[in-house]
């Protein structure tokens, strides 16, 4: 067998998905009354959310908001921040706590990708970039290695562009072929969820434009939360908005509802450029 056996944080992410009686929809992620904290200062207060399945969330707020905090705190990549702490509340995927003491932090980024603001390619071959997640597995079979790169590269619309320089440098790639790189890194070992950080933010509109349109194939069979300053982009490529303001969750709901008739008068004066 190429892939090792599943340990017990793995498999605790295997429940069945409960219902989000508003839509229809399933909800994957739970956040309730959770507080975070970097050392004395608190970060974010009280977020409660219900996040579904295979659907794109932006988080949208002015900078220092909270928005990434809460991002990074969905595949624990804060607790590599020396003294920040979770005081109170819990966030749940598939009925699963993870910040509970049985849940394997490294196990859970296999199931909880993320896609940072800045490409960050290995200095390794296109091909060796695909498959570093899977080897450090134990996967070393070379036909499942290059079935995986290709599903993968053309799973991030980048197969066409590259399939003929595979064993070049992943850093001789343009910067938007750098972050669909670092895009199909990350599904190449089947996560459910994809965290993106301004995935955007570097590049130039015509490579924004091939990653939103990426976002929009990913979510049929991924759940992907983007960090986002761009009103723009938030209204093209996600389903749901959440505003966040000094580390409180302002508004959540359907993007159009945010963009087109917001129940709160801060998302309103945000979302029309009146502030942030």
């Amino acid at each position: 067998m190429d892939t090792p056996a599943a340990t017990p944080a793995s498999r605790t992410f295997n429940v069945p998905a409960t219902a989000n009686a508003a839509d229809g929809a399933q909800t994957l992620i739970e956040i309730d009354n959770f507080d975070f904290y970097y050392g004395a200062k608190q970060a974010l207060f009280d977020i409660n959310l219900r996040l579904a399945d295979k659907r794109v969330t932006a988080f949208i707020g002015p900078s220092g908001c909270g928005k990434s905090t809460l991002l990074r705190c969905l595949n624990r990549m804060n607790d590599l921040i020396d003294g920040t702490s979770v005081k109170r509340g819990n966030v749940k995927i598939r009925g699963i706590d993870i910040y509970g003491r049985d849940v394997d932090s490294i196990e859970l980024r296999k199931r909880v990708g993320m896609v940072f603001q800045k490409s960050n390619p290995f200095p390794k071959s296109i091909y060796e970039n695909i498959t570093y997640g899977l080897r450090i597995q134990g996967v070393k079979n070379k036909s499942r290695l290059d079935e995986v790169v290709e599903k993968s590269l053309r799973g991030a619309a980048l197969w066409d562009e590259v399939k003929d320089r595979l064993h070049e440098s992943g850093l001789g790639l343009s910067g938007g072929q750098q972050q669909r790189l670092c895009i199909a890194r990350t599904i190449a070992v089947e996560p459910e969820v994809i965290l993106m950080d301004e995935p955007c933010s570097a590049l130039d509109p015509i490579a924004t434009a091939k990653v939103e349109e990426l976002i929009h194939e990913l979510k049929k069979q991924f759940t992907i939360i983007i960090v986002t300053h761009s009103m723009q982009q938030a209204a093209r490529c996600s389903d749901q908005t959440a505003f966040f303001y000094m580390g409180k969750l302002v508004e959540f709901g359907e993007t159009r509802d945010i963009f087109m008739n917001p129940k709160n008068p801060q998302t309103e004066a945000y979302v029309s450029g009146r502030f942030g």
